[in-house]
């Protein structure tokens, strides 16, 4: 459809083989605070990461839907995330997809280890760059704690071999708890063909369009099994020294960032620590710190801190915000490092909290799937007005009378 200056004609959007129309602002931007101060607040101020900019700094964490076979994504995915992109997320992240097929914590988890995943992924991605927003996909592999059950089965552990499940593998053959599958130790050919895995499932994510890649290292999975001497007991070059145990995820985001174009930004999240500080053991925020040092130098852009996860006898207080002090420490010893974090984030008041650290962004989880419209949400209680999607925004011209108004009652 060719564009037209008619203001009184509605453009299509760029990019997408059907029409639907044009945002020229994108949704979540800010426009103006309800009290005439001129000036956003943060969370609703731009960021810009080596060169792309999202128009706000709340971000939809990559979060597990179990709604899937053979790792294709599908309509559920398109309605989940796009309902996040229609209504003012600036960047969504689709959850844990697997490397390859043992890598999915559970069968009906994502993939994108073939490359007949790619044509639905690009259609949500499609989809998103229509609505002037930006999509991730988190690249993953469970290894000891793959082939798992979804969590509202009653028992949300090792899936029967017979009904789907697969073998787990693990830098060593520990199992995470007594309820989970027996891991394989991996053999060193084996771990250089996950290396590849990574590498090829990223060469995918770029030709469905994708504007970020991130590397999910964090929560008992397989890279962050490698890192930390809980769960790695190897005795050659992939374990023992801290040396070793970073050099498989050094190696994955060196093949990863190889094949990423220069638009293209790589993340990856991290359990900052394993929270075992009360046994003296495991890996720490400190390891964390230079850990991210060696990855900034191999093109990392920005750092996704979570925690916990390598072991059940960790130990997290679950408050608000609470991965926060992490990610400030963190962020002080790495000043120009990207930092964003996540968990227990929901209030304005845990937002502005986390952000007046010097943090660059807050990924949600939970409220953007209880309510698609939480940006919306958080900008109404900050006091602010921020752009709607052409196709909603124009109702605020006819507001809603309130529920006691008697005008309601037009045929009494």
């Amino acid at each position: 459809m060719t564009k037209t200056q008619n203001p009184n004609v509605v453009n299509g959007a760029p990019g997408i083989d059907y029409f639907t129309p044009e945002q020229q602002v994108p949704a979540g931007t800010f426009l103006e605070s309800k009290d005439g101060k001129s000036e956003a607040p943060r969370v609703f101020q731009p960021l810009t990461i080596r060169g792309q900019t999202f128009q706000n700094r709340i971000w939809v964490s990559p979060m597990c839907q179990y709604s899937y076979q053979d790792g294709f994504i599908n309509d559920w995915t398109l309605v989940q995330i796009g309902s996040y992109a229609t209504r003012g997320a600036s960047l969504s992240i689709i959850e844990a997809s697997g490397v390859a097929p043992e890598g999915r914590i559970s069968p009906n988890c994502a993939g994108i280890w073939k490359d007949e995943h790619i044509p639905g992924l690009k259609r949500i991605a499609d989809f998103v760059h229509s609505q002037g927003q930006r999509l991730g996909i988190q690249l993953a592999h469970a290894g000891r704690k793959g082939s798992t059950t979804a969590p509202w089965t009653p028992d949300n552990y090792a899936h029967p071999g017979e009904e789907g499940g697969y073998q787990a593998v693990a830098p060593s053959a520990i199992k995470f708890a007594d309820n989970f599958a027996d891991p394989k130790e991996l053999t060193k050919a084996e771990i250089e063909k996950l290396i590849d895995d990574f590498k090829q499932a990223a060469i995918r994510a770029v030709k469905a369009g994708v504007d970020v890649v991130e590397i999910h290292g964090a929560h008992g999975y397989l890279i962050n099994e490698f890192l930390s001497s809980v769960s790695n007991t190897r005795t050659d070059e992939y374990g023992g020294s801290f040396e070793n145990r970073i050099r498989f995820v050094s190696e994955i985001v060196k093949a990863v960032k190889s094949v990423l174009p220069e638009h293209v930004l790589l993340f990856i999240r991290i359990s900052a620590t394993d929270r075992l500080e009360h046994l003296n053991k495991g890996w720490n925020v400190k390891d964390s710190i230079e850990l991210l040092k060696v990855l900034k130098g191999l093109g990392v852009d920005l750092v996704d801190v979570s925690s916990g996860g390598n072991s059940p006898e960790g130990k997290i207080e679950h408050v608000r915000g609470f991965h926060g002090p992490l990610a400030y420490e963190i962020k002080e010893a790495i000043p120009d490092l990207a930092v964003a974090t996540v968990g227990a984030i929901h209030s304005p008041k845990t937002v502005d909290e986390i952000l007046s650290h010097n943090i660059d962004a807050v990924l949600v989880g939970r409220p953007f799937l209880q309510n698609p419209s939480y940006v919306f949400e958080l900008a109404n209680k900050l006091n602010v007005k921020v752009q709607w999607p052409v196709q909603i925004g124009y109702t605020n011209k006819f507001p809603l009378p309130l529920e006691d108004d008697e005008s309601l009652y037009i045929n009494k």
